[in-house]
């Protein structure tokens, strides 16, 4: 019986190497990456501790300030939608947070909840920015629910989307790469083939409105999670555990807060939602019907009208120093 486990294990792990070989993916050019995604507005800016991050800064300087945060294995341009209708009126920030898009790994290698709130900061500082709104997709929604409870009097508002950091259990099937993320030694192999279609079906999973799966994002996905450094950083963020807010801790966040949610997500169900209404102290929410896990994209104008609206009735001025 030990022989016949051994032989198996054996052509197991051939048929692993095999594959490997044959179907590895390398990393992407950064050179040819920035050329293609970095776009006229982009700015590659280098920060404290060797870290250089991709932004956007849009809009007038001396209009009030709001930066968008996206989710994971996303990067920037999530937001675009918004910033175009957004620009006009407010100064608009986005940025590849670090190992997503064009920022890629960082030299310290470090993916906790705490870096990334620190990069808010640091990309504010950058900027001259005292106060802004911070908003949120997934995990950027996350992140930016622990920058309001550990900086609460740097935010004039909060904007979570399809937010992480619910203690809530997903009710679907989910997405089968994040899934596969998850699984010790499976996850680095993954990420080291990761084929075109994986990522494609990974989208569509998390979308209800397929319209926005179209070749060009499944490529921006597809070639920017190949993006040097960013695999390691995917690898090591599902390799920790998942962290979720408690009531008392959200019940602290008192700044103004618009709860954006697609009631079809697969990913963070409509019920997560409906608990950061429960315990937010002076929130509002914005749902809508038939949308899944992005609603920015999937219901650009829906939800940048509700976001403006609020926006409108939080009565912002200018707040940026230069």
């Amino acid at each position: 019986m030990l022989k016949w486990t051994l032989r198996i294990l054996g052509v197991l792990l051939a048929i692993l190497v095999i594959a490997f070989l044959l179907f590895r993916a390398p990393d992407t050019d950064p050179a040819e990456m920035r050329a293609k995604y970095g776009g006229e507005s982009s700015q590659f800016v280098a920060l404290d501790k060797g870290l250089e991050v991709h932004l956007r800064d849009e809009g007038p300087r001396d209009a009030p300030a709001i930066i968008l945060l996206h989710g994971s294995n996303a990067d920037l341009h999530t937001w675009q939608a918004w910033a175009d209708g957004l620009a006009e009126k407010y100064r608009v920030i986005r940025f590849d947070q670090r190992g997503h898009g064009l920022t890629g790994g960082t030299a310290d290698e470090d993916y906790a909840t705490a870096a990334y709130v620190a990069d808010v900061d640091r990309v504010a500082d950058h900027l001259g920015l005292e106060k802004f709104v911070l908003a949120g997709n997934s995990m950027g929604g996350g992140i930016a629910m622990q920058y309001a409870l550990d900086r609460p009097e740097r935010l004039a508002g909060l904007v979570l989307v399809d937010a992480g950091g619910a203690p809530v259990k997903r009710e679907g099937g989910g997405n089968m790469a994040f899934t596969l993320a998850r699984i010790p030694g499976v996850s680095s192999l993954v990420s080291q083939i990761l084929p075109r279609s994986l990522v494609e079906r990974s989208l569509k999973q998390s979308v209800s409105n397929q319209d926005v799966v179209t070749e060009e994002a499944v490529d921006r996905y597809w070639e920017l999670a190949r993006y040097p450094g960013n695999r390691t950083a995917t690898r090591q963020r599902f390799g920790r555990s998942y962290s979720t807010f408690t009531p008392e801790q959200i019940a602290q966040a008192k700044v103004p807060t618009l709860v954006v949610w697609g009631e079809e997500d697969s990913l963070i169900p409509y019920s997560a939602a409906q608990w950061y209404m429960e315990h937010l102290p002076n929130a509002t929410l914005a749902n809508f019907p038939g949308i899944g896990h992005l609603p920015q994209e999937e219901a650009p104008e829906q939800s940048l009208a509700a976001l403006t609206s609020w926006l409108d009735g939080l009565q912002l001025t200018a707040v940026a120093e230069n």
